[in-house]
């Protein structure tokens, strides 16, 4: 991620989290995200990570990957809610996918599921956007012409 810091610490066993350089570019980029993607980045709610946000992603459990097998590129990521912050988990829809890939960095032995740590999306000069996301033990990249982010979600 460019901007959004999500560092792991072995030695620690656990990670740095900071989207505050992030939040400061996002005025900057508003305009130029496409209009799903602007909704779910600049939700005041999604970088949130006080106690009793419902909407923040940090913690939700990575619950399904479904790839079109068509030529559409549609592509949908689900995510499961976390027990203790959650009411409801989040799908995401993805239109116009040109690049999908998951990278796995570690491995946490412990961590029943991959988990958001944090998430960034930064506009494309297509007009699209490409959408970033850290796990606990992997990342995933999605390049796409828009997004749907819908809260409510596989329980």
């Amino acid at each position: 991620m460019r901007f959004v810091q999500a560092v792991w610490h072995p030695e620690g066993y656990g990670f740095s989290l900071d989207p505050t350089s992030y939040l400061d570019e996002l005025p900057k980029l508003h305009e130029e995200l496409p209009p799903g993607a602007r909704t779910f980045a600049c939700d005041p709610a999604h970088y949130d990570m006080g106690h009793g946000n419902m909407r923040c992603v940090k913690d939700l459990e990575l619950a399904g990957i479904h790839l079109a097998m068509d030529k559409s590129g549609g592509l949908v990521l689900e995510f499961a809610p976390n027990a203790s912050k959650h009411d409801s988990g989040l799908r995401i829809s993805y239109s116009g996918v040109r690049h999908f890939s998951i990278d796995y960095e570690h491995s946490i032995d412990w961590m029943r599921v991959d988990t958001v740590l944090l998430d960034e999306i930064l506009p494309t000069e297509d007009g699209g956007c490409v959408h970033e996301i850290a796990l606990t033990d992997a990342s995933i990249t999605v390049r796409c012409q828009d997004l749907e982010a819908v809260w409510g979600g596989p329980n």
